[in-house]
């Protein structure tokens, strides 16, 4: 039902490049979809927010880019007159992290994973883009890290926090939301097109098929998913999301094992069966054959 509903975030979520320089963020409306009484998703442009709230406070998965933080921030106050208490990035891209400064300096805890808060504050040359991040400012860098797991304790709720092995980063968190039956994959998972592996910032194919798997063992067949970018989810779309990309990694695989060249293998269309319906969004099947044999 949800998927049928939130068809349209599709487009929205990936005419965006997750990376863009230059981008109008006036027409952008966030749109909210209520899951349960204490757990709210949102979209924009950017990757996808989870929204716990209760007595508590409010605790928010990820916030988009800066210039959305207004509009987020407005949409939260729909939903909770609670204050922002904490925020987790599931990984340090600016789709994801953008919105840091603005809810850090309004009194939200950043939480995070070492790696995010590194790569943050060192800064990045993303190759994929051909792009020099520069370092966010202080008041955008996480405060609470984390090496493996953590656990919020909340408005009802258990929150876990899983840090996964690299896999669209290294720096990659899936959050589980006991009580609510609900999964945030972050970038681990795109719903809809080919993922985008950041190989640069530890990303492997490898890495993104175990965590899926990781979110698996962890699911229900009711269980519902929010995807790093479109429409909401369910475990038969996770696993056909696994499936897939072990296809066309082992494809990879096989040809290079037989010596063969990047362009060969490209050549060779090992995606073509799924290339109509996943190759549309800014991940193009070359550039996603090639970030599987690269990572290989």
């Amino acid at each position: 039902m949800f998927k049928r509903i939130l068809v349209f975030v599709l487009l929205l979520g990936f005419s965006i490049c997750c990376f863009a320089v230059a981008q109008d963020f006036s027409q952008i409306e966030i749109k909210t979809i209520k899951l349960t009484d204490n757990l709210y998703v949102l979209f924009g442009a950017g990757g996808n927010i989870a929204v716990s709230v209760g007595d508590d406070g409010v605790v928010m998965i990820d916030d988009q880019y800066a210039p959305l933080s207004e509009k987020i921030g407005n949409a939260v106050k729909q939903i909770s007159e609670k204050p922002i208490g904490y925020i987790l990035n599931t990984h340090w891209h600016g789709d994801h992290t953008g919105g840091n400064e603005q809810f850090g300096n309004s009194g939200a805890v950043l939480v995070a994973h070492e790696n995010v808060r590194k790569r943050l504050s060192e800064g990045q040359f993303m190759a994929f883009f051909n792009r020099q991040v520069p370092p966010a400012p202080k008041g955008a860098l996480p405060v609470i890290t984390f090496t493996r797991d953590l656990k919020f304790h909340l408005n009802g709720e258990t929150i876990s926090v899983v840090h996964v092995d690299p896999a669209h980063t290294d720096g990659d968190s899936i959050v589980f939301f006991k009580q609510a039956n609900t999964i945030h994959m972050g970038d681990v998972f795109f719903n809809g097109n080919y993922p985008f592996i950041d190989l640069g910032s530890g990303g492997s194919i490898d890495g993104v098929i175990k965590a899926v798997a990781k979110g698996l063992k962890k699911a229900h067949m009711d269980t519902r998913i929010i995807p790093g970018h479109g429409p909401l989810a369910d475990v038969v779309d996770l696993m056909g999301y696994r499936d897939r990309r072990q296809i066309v990694r082992d494809k990879v695989w096989t040809l290079k094992q037989k010596g063969a060249s990047l362009e060969e293998v490209l050549a060779a269309k090992p995606s073509a069966k799924f290339d109509e319906a996943y190759g549309g969004g800014f991940i193009k099947p070359e550039k996603f054959v090639e970030s599987i044999y690269q990572s290989l």
